[in-house]
């Protein structure tokens, strides 16, 4: 199996809830792609600053999963976003994220979001905590 269907077959109750796409997946590197819905927008009609976080953060983490062994999990411990344009309702965005640094207790991942005409909307870096298993 690879990349993309090991994450696809995760069933992530919030990917689906938020309408996340996942387009690509490789240890290195996660990309997807969300259509602007009413629901996920602020005043005006565009993507809304959380919505547009949460997608990083998901793309992170399942990064961060492609690269889990031994029954490992792992959270977030760190997010900084800079956001750079809005994402009009109706469109649709791309999320790439590559790793920064992939090591045995932390990994780091830069998410770049892009609009339909290619503008960059976002960049978000992420530290994720990789979690021993616990013992049953």
């Amino acid at each position: 199996m690879d990349a993309l269907e090991t994450l696809r077959e995760q069933n992530l109750p919030f990917a689906k809830l938020l309408g996340i796409e996942l387009t690509f997946a490789s240890p290195e590197r996660v990309a997807a792609q969300m259509r602007v819905r009413e629901d996920l927008c602020t005043i005006p009609a565009v993507l809304h600053g959380g919505a547009l976080m949460a997608l990083a953060d998901m793309l992170g983490a399942c990064a961060t999963v492609l690269n889990l062994t031994g029954g490992a999990g792992t959270t977030t411990i760190e997010s900084k976003t800079n956001f750079l344009a809005p994402a009009p309702v109706g469109t649709t965005v791309t999320a790439e994220c590559v790793a920064i640094h992939r090591g045995k207790r932390t990994m780091v991942w830069q998410t770049r979001i892009s609009g339909q005409n290619g503008r960059l909307l976002g960049i978000v870096t992420q530290t994720q905590m990789v979690l021993e298993p616990q013992p049953a």
